[in-house]
This record gives structure tokens, C-alpha cells and sequence, in this order.
């Protein structure tokens, strides 16, 4: 495989998104953006501007803690769901979070697919979009992931995308990191190894994300299981972006404070 993680958080259909952004700040109002941002967003308050500002609102679970059901839509064998949800579950060492697997109405849905291309790879929605997807299609996938896969797969790809499951986005897009980013050698470079087209690539690498809308770490933490390895090929100094291939100190303290444990 790769050495670089390389996931594409999928986004909602636009059918979905007013309704999935109402849903999410009922969960937990915490995810409306700041009054500003969404003023700007609504513009003259017509329906584009409820489907801009849908785009901005949050998708973290209740600060109170996380409890997912987790189901398969192709019955691996028992070992792998079980290494599957071990490793989701390590987000659960700072932080209120748990998996459990279900085989009733999982709210969480594991695929396997490598094929077609749009269901392929390595992805997951984000956060409590996952409530707005269909119960017969998955919402996260992990293709032909197998009891032979290496653990440091499993370490990098299972926990990175179960942060996208807590609702946490790609680090890499922070807009410390993005400014590092040569964008035609980004362009040039994701095309070819990932047959991405130049929207895809401004889209999933180098569109920064909105610092007053993010709830994150004061500075950008270029060793998060979030963030991609980005080559110095890519870069206008010539020096990588590390990238995380586990769930780091700085990702741990992050996930605790937006699900602390309960104090007793």
C-alpha cells in the first residue's frame, strides 16, 4: 500500500445537507458557526444561502460522549470485525467514546468496496452526517481491508477515519498547513497517483478550512492521525508535512476535550 493516507470524506448529497445541518445542531448546538460567518453565508436568506451555510455548520456528537453501533454490509469474519472495532475504539483512551457492534439498525456501516470508483478507497461521512445516510448504504469504507492487512494499516487508516466518524476534519486543510502547498505540483501530483481532478485536489487538499468555524488545536498538528503525509515534492520550502500514522498526543487531548470522560 501507499505510504500515504489518502481519504476522501465523503460530502452529503445537496438533497441532504439543510436537512442533516438541522439534525446536527439539534444533537449539539455547538456546531452552529459563528454568527458572523453564518450572516455572511445566508446572504439575502434564500434557499443558496441555507445550502451555503448548511456547509458550515458542524457535525460533532454531544459533548456528553460518543456511543456508536457498529454493523458490516459484507459479514467479514468475526476476527476482523473485532480488530476493526479494537482499533476504533482507541479514540476511547482520552476520551467518551465507544464502539460496539450490532447487527440491529447500526448506526455505523462498514464496507469493504473496491468498486465502483465512487464507493471506493479509503473514506467515511463526518460526524452526525452519518444519520442522514439510507440504512442499506455504508458510511464508511475500508477497501479490501483482511485479517492480512499489516497492523500499521489498521493503526493509520481504521483511526483516521473513525476521527472522521467523531466528526473531526482532514488537519492537512488547516490553513497553516494549506499555505505550504504548491498548488500546480499538487494538482500534477494527485492526478497522477490518485486520479484526482484539479477540483478534486483544490477540494480535498487545498481549500483551507474556515479558522472561526473550526474547534480545534490553536496551532495546526502536522503529526495527527488527521493530516495527511504530504511529500517535500509538493511543498514550497521542499520540506514534508509528516502526517500522523496513529493517533498522537495532540489528537487524544483534542478528543477528550470535546468528549471529556465523566470525573468521578
Amino acid at each position: 500500500m501507499s505510504d500515504l493516507i489518502v481519504c476522501t470524506p465523503k460530502r452529503l448529497p445537496q438533497e441532504l445537507r439543510v436537512a442533516a445541518a438541522q439534525r446536527s445542531l439539534a444533537i449539539n448546538p455547538a456546531n452552529q458557526p459563528l454568527p458572523a460567518i453564518a450572516a455572511r453565508a445566508l446572504g439575502s436568506g434564500d434557499e443558496r444561502g441555507r445550502e451555503r451555510l448548511s456547509l458550515l455548520v458542524g457535525a460533532r456528537w454531544p459533548s456528553s460522549g460518543v456511543k456508536l453501533t457498529v454493523g458490516f454490509v459484507d459479514a467479514p469474519p468475526a476476527d476482523l470485525r473485532t480488530r476493526i472495532i479494537l482499533h476504533m475504539n482507541a479514540w476511547g483512551k482520552s476520551a467518551n467514546v465507544a464502539f460496539v457492534a450490532s447487527a440491529s439498525d447500526p448506526k455505523i456501516r462498514i464496507a469493504r468496496h473496491d468498486h465502483p470508483a465512487e464507493m471506493s478507497g479509503y473514506w467515511s461521512y463526518v460526524g452526525t452526517q452519518i444519520l442522514s445516510i439510507p440504512d442499506d448504504q455504508p458510511t464508511m469504507n475500508l477497501q479490501a481491508f483482511t485479517m492480512d492487512t499489516p497492523e500499521s494499516e489498521f493503526r493509520r487508516v481504521v483511526r483516521h477515519e473513525t476521527g472522521h466518524t467523531l466528526g473531526f476534519p482532514h488537519e492537512h486543510m488547516r490553513r497553516q498547513l494549506v499555505a505550504k502547498i504548491d498548488p500546480d505540483k499538487a494538482i500534477a501530483y494527485f492526478g497522477l497517483t490518485q486520479g484526482w481532478t484539479p477540483d478534486e485536489v483544490r477540494e480535498q487538499v487545498l481549500t483551507a478550512l474556515e479558522d472561526s468555524s473550526l474547534l480545534a488545536t490553536a496551532h495546526a498538528d502536522t503529526h495527527s492521525i488527521m493530516c495527511y503525509q504530504i511529500p517535500g515534492s509538493l511543498t514550497r520550502n521542499g520540506k514534508p508535512i509528516i502526517g500522523g500514522k496513529d493517533i498522537d498526543k495532540r489528537d487524544y487531548a483534542f478528543a477528550a476535550s470535546c468528549y471529556p470522560k465523566p470525573s468521578h
